[in-house]
């Protein structure tokens, strides 16, 4: 029997969300998330998609979950009852999403004991998702330590970036001393969505200049020519760039200064306004797109003015990328919000004929889980709305690294 399930495992602080795919057919097994981990109302939602248990559908418990070795623990029970348990032989290998992997990990890797006190060094530039990250790598390793574990890094699509690109404009060695440049990250959505959008256009990934907007809570945009991204919005951190949910994105640097010097803010509660409590939902106090959508079409001024910020953010890195690439083939929108929201596809596109784009406006209004084209036929520019799947796109990388 050939081993060619993955099991892809995403840790968070309090949470883990897992996906058991077969890459034979790159088929999903089994999906589910255990959240409030350390609460007495833990939550695990789980969900066979095939054999048996999946005539039951999704099964849901509530209780105690103390830490993250019993969340999994929690999530290895529940696949052995479906007959696709962790000491399966059909499992090729673990792959865990990392976020941040520096300059030093710039393609998936096979987790030893080296690689994992280097991820664990990389804390300080990910503080927030680096933790829980080791944290999921440590207790899958102890609970099947004979199997290969990946680590697939969000940050390592953006590696390919030119140095010019990278750089920050600041002094080299203070540059150098605290590892200061632009990492970018969502990486493994853009690989995912620029090599799915190729494939709808029905040309090589090489041949093809697409600009990828990854808009969801979190939201970035990237230039991706010919599968090799060159430009990307976030930087050190996912705070530069779009304006999303709840983080500011791009803005002057003396901001900062400012807050401390005049409003008397510590650099923590500075930190926290600028990715808690700023975006759309600093805005206007919503940050859902659909409520923000809602409250604008009902005349709120606030939110108006959010959503026009939003799109004009947009705008502004269309019209930058189109400049960086010079031939751009696709413009592309991926993840919640950019899959689902029409009206924010159409304002982006919205007089950008110049650039060669227009909406096939029914095509745009029209949903559906399938990639698809909403660009007008006259259109010199492909636009397209392209369903981001980053477990598959980690499944792949984990498979392909185990079986090369």
């Amino acid at each position: 029997m050939t081993a060619s399930r993955v099991l892809v495992l995403n840790s968070g602080s309090s949470s883990v969300k897992y996906q058991l795919l077969d890459m034979a057919d790159r088929s999903r097994l089994a999906v589910g998330l255990v959240e409030r981990i350390g609460e007495q109302i833990s939550r695990l939602v789980h969900e066979p998609l095939t054999g048996p248990g999946a005539e039951g559908g999704k099964r849901e418990t509530v209780g105690p979950i103390a830490d993250h070795r019993a969340a999994l623990e929690a999530v290895a029970a529940e696949l052995a009852a479906d007959g696709m348990g962790l000491d399966s032989p059909e499992l090729a290998a673990v792959g865990h999403r990392v976020v941040h992997g520096g300059t030093k990990f710039t393609q998936p890797t096979v987790i030893d004991d080296e690689v994992l006190a280097e991820i664990r060094a990389l804390i300080p530039l990910a503080p927030l998702h680096n933790p829980a990250n080791v944290t999921g790598i440590e207790v899958a390793r102890g609970l099947r330590g004979d199997l290969p574990q990946i680590a697939v890094f969000d940050t390592a699509f953006h590696s390919t970036m030119p140095e010019h690109v990278a750089r920050y404009a600041i002094d080299a060695a203070t540059a150098e001393k605290y590892s200061i440049r632009r990492y970018g990250f969502h990486g493994t959505s853009h690989a995912y969505v620029s090599r799915a959008t190729a494939a709808l256009l029905g040309k090589a990934v090489e041949d093809v200049n697409v600009i990828v907007l990854h808009l969801g809570n979190g939201a970035s945009a990237s230039a991706v020519r010919g599968g090799v991204c060159v430009e990307t919005s976030m930087g050190l951190t996912p705070l530069e760039g779009l304006i999303m949910g709840t983080r500011s994105g791009d803005l002057d640097p003396a901001v900062v200064f400012h807050l401390a010097r005049v409003g008397g803010l510590s650099v923590d509660e500075i930190d926290s306004l600028l990715n808690k409590k700023s975006g759309l939902l600093g805005m206007c106090g919503d940050n859902d797109m659909r409520e923000v959508l809602r409250r604008a079409g009902e005349g709120e001024e606030p939110a108006a003015v959010a959503f026009a910020a939003y799109v004009h953010r947009l705008k502004k890195y269309i019209g930058a990328y189109s400049a960086v690439l010079g031939r751009v083939d696709a413009v592309v929108f991926t993840a919640g919000v950019g899959e689902n929201a029409h009206q924010v596809r159409e304002a982006a596109v919205d007089g950008l004929a110049e650039l060669g784009l227009a909406l096939d406006l029914e095509a745009n209004a029209t949903r559906s889980p399938e990639p698809r084209l909403i660009s007008a036929e006259y259109a010199r520019v492909a636009v397209a709305v392209v369903p981001t799947d980053e477990e598959l796109e980690i499944a792949t990388q984990a498979y392909e690294l185990v079986t090369q």
